[in-house]
């Protein structure tokens, strides 16, 4: 009998729907949660409204669990004390243990379950109360550990990508791998932390270093895993666009200008636009030239179909301060200068807010919003930041506000259609910028500087009119402030990590702070579903995952 209970639970377990579909994920956000900023046009923000700014005091703790990377899971299962499946992959011989973790990426919740990752692991957990359904670990082959982003999902299929360079598909109901597929070579320094992103039957991937190799993004077959196209964010053949703005085809071939975050998709036109990373080596100019060099630090709209640039927009031109593009852009449809226009808006890592068309990617508004900012003097020609050349590392030192981590780094920031308002975190702080290779070739990756931290001028949650670019309030942390990103409801709420370790619910409309709870430091940006007639909201600190509901 017991048996036959058993059996019967399991089945109701997975038998509650069939994963995501293509055409789901075309959908505004809602119930679920079913890809990395919820939906596709990345303002995380979510329709359901139970918890709004009268009810949020009433939020209370569902369940709280901690979840264990490596061999070692010890996990239990949600009957009866069942061990959790572990299921092993990986090409490596395990001489590199997984060791700590923290979960950095977005949940999905589908069908009542989480689907969350660390670096290596992915897990498939209850989204009532939090218990273990499986376990997966990839036995890797080195790589940088810094994080990982999280899964994509296609129908009952997941998608994850490793430090050391693979993409990983699995069943969603099982965790058992489909197959594996290299997305780029261990031995040429890559690693790759993105979430995946699912658009028809394409998985988007890309990958990250900060040594002297290009970027690139891929698109992978859902079912099969078969590369369908390779779209380099450097000049890499003689008469590529953008070759002009480097000093030669070897300088951009080696000009990085990673994909380290996911983008946003917009249906309309097929475009998917992506943020892109610094140019390398990041703080000498021998070896890159004086030019723009495109197209790093830029936004770029590429046919999801094709593999094909439709258009780019440079936010820091020729950067000298490590201020990667690879930010979250929140797509808009919204008035701008008296008309509508459909729109792509985001705020940089170098302390600059743009509002750009997102067919054309025609700008329409650069302004600064890093309240000390100072690196650049005015605007070029395209509308760009102009960079000040006085604040290039030097000898001496240039003192530089933002510093290298810059206002916002990749925490993802939200928009609500609600308040017209684009919320950011902004950090000002200040660095002096020392030059310490004089060769005038240059030096590789991050090399030939140093940077000394010299105090702040104060860090914020920002809420940014994205017709003017100011901040209609700014909500000031006590510590560094920003989490791990944040979320944005119909309930009228912002929520986020304070920086000193408290999750706290802001009043979207003007930034007081209604609501919070002290559980660490907040790691991930937090996520919001309808279950069994519930509004859960979930957020990550290191390796806990947390769940609370209204009581």
């Amino acid at each position: 009998m017991k048996i036959f209970l058993l059996f019967l639970a399991v089945s109701s377990l997975f038998a509650q729907g069939g994963g995501v579909s293509p055409t789901e994920l075309l959908k505004p956000l809602k119930n679920d949660w079913p890809t990395y900023n919820g939906d596709y046009s990345g303002r995380r923000f979510s329709a359901l409204k139970d918890i709004d700014t009268a009810t949020v005091k009433n939020l209370s703790l569902a369940w709280s669990a901690r979840y264990t990377p490596g061999m070692n899971q010890g996990g239990r299962g949600r009957f009866g004390g069942t061990p959790v499946p572990l299921i092993v992959g990986g090409e490596g011989t395990g001489e590199f243990a997984a060791g700590g973790g923290s979960i950095k990426g977005s949940s999905l919740m589908v069908d009542g379950i989480l689907y969350f990752t660390m670096p290596d692991n992915a897990w498939a957990v209850d989204a009532r109360d939090g218990r273990e359904i499986w376990h997966y670990y990839w036995k890797t082959r080195g790589g940088t550990h810094i994080g990982n982003r999280g899964v994509a999902m296609w129908n009952n299929y997941l998608y994850m990508e490793t430090p050391d360079n693979y993409l990983v598909s699995l069943d969603a109901r099982t965790g058992k791998e489909r197959w594996h597929k290299t997305i780029a070579e261990l031995d040429q320094g890559y690693f790759s932390t993105p979430a995946p992103i699912v658009v028809g039957d394409h998985v988007l991937v890309g990958t990250g270093n900060d040594i002297d190799s290009p970027g690139f993004l891929l698109s992978f077959n859902a079912e099969t895993g078969d590369l369908e196209w390779k779209f380099y964010t450097v000049p890499m053949q003689k008469g590529d666009p953008g070759l002009d703005t480097w000093a030669s085809l070897d300088a951009a071939r080696h000009g990085g200008a990673q994909t380290w975050i996911p983008g946003a998709y917009d249906p309309e036109t097929k475009l998917y636009i992506i943020g892109t990373g610094n140019p390398t080596p990041a703080y000498t100019t021998g070896k890159r030239g004086d030019g723009d060099n495109l197209f790093t630090c830029s936004l770029v709209a590429i046919n999801v179909d094709t593999g094909k640039m439709a258009w780019y927009f440079q936010t820091s031109p020729h950067d000298m301060h490590d201020y990667d593009s690879a930010q979250t852009p929140i797509l808009v449809d919204a008035p701008f200068d008296g008309k509508m226009r459909k729109l792509v808006l985001t705020a940089a890592r170098n302390g600059y807010f743009f509002t750009l068309d997102r067919t054309t990617g025609e700008r329409l508004l650069t302004a600064k919003y890093g309240e000390f900012t100072n690196w650049a003097k005015g605007l070029n020609k395209f509308g760009g930041p102009q960079p000040d050349r006085s604040k290039d590392p030097s000898v001496g030192g240039a003192l530089v506000s933002p510093t290298s981590d810059g206002t916002v780094n990749w925490q993802p920031p939200a928009f609500s259609p609600d308040t017209g308002l684009f919320y950011v975190p902004e950090g000002n702080g200040f660095s002096l910028f020392y030059l310490t290779d004089l060769d005038p070739r240059g030096s590789m990756g991050l090399g030939g500087k140093e940077e000394a931290g010299v105090g702040t001028g104060g860090n914020y949650l920002s809420a940014i009119d994205y017709r003017t670019g100011k901040a209609v309030w700014r909500h000031r942390y006590y510590g560094n402030g920003g989490g791990g990103g944040l979320l944005a409801t119909a309930g009228g709420l912002v929520f986020g990590g304070d920086g000193a370790g408290s999750l706290v619910a802001y009043d979207a409309r003007n930034g007081k702070a209604l609501w919070n709870t002290r559980i660490g430091n907040v790691t991930n940006a937090p996520q919001t579903f309808l279950l069994d007639g519930h509004q859960y909201l979930t957020v990550a600190t290191g390796d806990t995952m947390w769940a609370f509901i209204l009581n």
